[in-house]
Parts: C-alpha cells; sequence; structure tokens
C-alpha cells in the first residue's frame, strides 16, 4: 500500500478566515440555530475574542433567552 505525499498549503492555514466574518454576523448566526433547536427566540453576544494564528478563534459566548413583550 502506498502513501500519497500531500502537500501542506500553509498560505491557507495561516489566514483566518474569520477575521472575515462580523462578530454580529456570529452572534446572529449562533442566536438562529439556538432558537431554531429549542423553539424560542434567544439572543447571542459574543466576547473576549482572540483570533489563532492558525484559523481558529477562541471566544466566550453568552445566550439569553430573548424577551418580546408583543409575542
Amino acid at each position: 500500500m502506498s502513501e500519497e505525499n500531500k502537500t501542506l498549503d500553509v498560505e491557507k492555514i495561516l489566514k483566518n478566515k474569520l477575521k472575515s466574518i462580523s462578530v454580529e454576523k456570529l452572534e446572529d448566526g449562533i442566536s438562529k440555530v439556538v432558537s431554531d433547536l429549542v423553539g424560542e427566540d434567544y439572543k447571542c453576544s459574543i466576547s473576549d475574542i482572540r483570533y489563532s494564528i492558525f484559523s481558529g478563534a477562541d471566544f466566550h459566548v453568552k445566550i439569553e433567552i430573548s424577551y418580546n413583550p408583543d409575542k
């Protein structure tokens, strides 16, 4: 059995595409997923964002039920 030689794309690894996504879009996306899973409206806030050099990120996520008196 022969192993395939795979080349590592260093440029791709070092370019963190997460930085191009706004925090607001991440919050909206997470809120939507949680709301869909639970069946009630939730809001999300993200803080303490630290991007890593290898296309990753660490951040604090706070999820709370949204109170809408009109519903």
